[in-house]
């Protein structure tokens, strides 16, 4: 492999590349494979989809890129900070926060851990080019738009070294607009109880999760596993007070399998809980999740952040409170067999940011501004100020003193890294397709092969 001006490793051969694409996802996610064979396959054929699909369920492949690629932009602090780990376009969108505010931030922290600062930067950069691309933005309107990202990504980092509010910053409806602020007032319109008829179905008197083929009734043995490993949860909740009283009255509990591209093969129940009082609209779904090995955790050779981690499910949920500051009163983290699971409330105030009517620049733009001060937000909020010891020192301190002035050059690297990545996506893409279709991934293609030639 030779490096290329941008640090994106250059295959110099094509079957070299399509070897490493392969083996890289294999090592990445064979347990998974071998645990659930039919949703890897499911996950792989909707990764087949285009290059941004692919892209988004391959952060292993991106970080075995950044373990290979000169990293310009880190030193001995902003190569420890709190990232997301798979920051792509598609991961931005609103949560309700436990003060009750409707907040536009990042979510899906399955892949949080701590590494470069300039990797989130890359992963979202490089995924907006990707993006775009779709839109048949030419590349220079899709560098503009990236300055915007990263333009306000580094107004709100200088911002917070001014202020100590990083952890009382949030994109409310009061600070917002465009796109984002019209996210916020749909989500607002949103209830528990649209919800509730969406999962659930009320028999004598009484609600239970609705019966589907994506749901599964546990034997007595699994149920009482699972409702152990619920009292064990109890115990991580944050202090009290919190904004709202919960009665932990289970009124059913079921499995169900892994959500989304990244979430394939793990295991994964849903408990529905009696509420904040007797009325039926008011109870509760709580997701109870295996964790997952995250990305960056691979190339990241560090025994002390290592160490901190009980399990998956602990750094899950310790992630995604040092990244959120306000998370939900319901995060947690529990064990079931040994293995760590994360637990979090299923919110009916969670809406994705939908990119498919933003196709013009002109509305995009200030949606890429507010997603850069989100980015900053989350970057510097999992500091010295947060309950954790794992980054002892102001994050946007470091990365000002670690750009030393070089903002232009920072801004242009990143702008050109995300059109060179983007292309190698493209071609990826294209490697794993003809990966797949031809059996060439143990554990997936060959079975899947087999059965197409019966």
């Amino acid at each position: 492999m030779a490096l290329s001006p941008s640090g994106v490793t250059q295959p110099t051969d094509a079957d070299d590349r399509s070897r490493l694409i392969v083996d890289v996802l294999v090592d990445a996610f064979a347990d998974l494979m071998a645990a659930d064979a039919d949703a890897f396959r499911t996950k792989f054929r909707k990764m087949a989809a285009d290059p941004f699909a692919f892209y988004r369920g391959s952060a292993c492949l991106f970080y075995a890129d950044m373990a290979t690629g000169e990293d310009r932009w880190c030193d001995e602090r902003t190569s420890r900070v709190w990232i997301h780990g798979d920051l792509h376009a598609e991961n931005f969108g609103t949560y309700m926060d436990a003060n009750g505010r409707i907040v536009f931030d990042v979510n899906d922290f399955d892949e949080a851990y701590l590494g470069h600062v300039s990797w989130d930067l890359r992963r979202f950069a490089a995924s907006f080019a990707l993006m775009a691309w779709r839109k048949a933005f030419s590349d220079e309107v899709i560098g503009e738009l990236l300055t915007v990202y990263l333009d306000a990504w580094l107004d709100q980092v200088e911002a917070f070294t001014r202020s100590d509010a990083d952890r009382d910053f949030a994109l409310v409806v009061g600070n917002t607009h465009g796109a984002v602020h019209e996210l916020i007032r749909a989500t607002a319109t949103r209830t528990r109880l649209g919800l509730l008829q969406r999962m659930t179905v009320i028999e004598e008197h009484e609600r239970r999760f609705a019966d589907s083929p994506r749901n599964r009734r546990l034997d007595d043995a699994e149920h009482a596993e699972v409702l152990e490993a619920l009292e064990r949860y109890k115990a991580t909740l944050p202090p009290r007070p919190w904004r709202r009283e919960v009665a932990y009255e289970v009124k059913d509990l079921i499995g169900t399998g892994g959500f989304g591209i990244g979430s394939a093969g793990l295991p994964a129940y849903n408990v529905l809980l009696e509420g904040y009082d007797e009325a039926l609209e008011n109870d509760v779904v709580l997701s109870i999740k295996q964790g997952n090995v995250p990305a960056p955790s691979r190339i990241v050779d560090d025994p002390e952040i290592r160490g901190y981690f009980e399990h998956e499910g602990h750094r899950t949920a310790v992630s995604r409170r040092a990244l959120q500051s306000h998370a939900s009163q319901f995060l947690g983290h529990t064990e079931i067999r040994g293995t760590g699971f994360v637990v979090a409330e299923l919110s009916p105030y969670e809406l994705d940011l939908d990119w498919e009517d933003l196709t013009e620049p002109a509305d995009i733009r200030p949606v890429l501004e507010q997603l850069g001060r989100a980015t900053a937000k989350l970057h510097c909020v999992g500091d010295a100020d947060s309950d954790h010891t794992l980054v002892p020192f102001q994050t946007e301190e470091a990365i000002v003193a670690m750009l030393g002035g070089r903002r232009q050059e920072f801004v242009e690297d990143l702008v050109g890294f995300a059109h060179s990545y983007a292309r190698r996506t493209q071609e990826d893409f294209r490697h794993f397709v003809d990966a797949f279709r031809a059996g060439a991934i143990p554990g997936i293609s060959s079975s899947d092969a087999q059965q197409e030639r019966r």
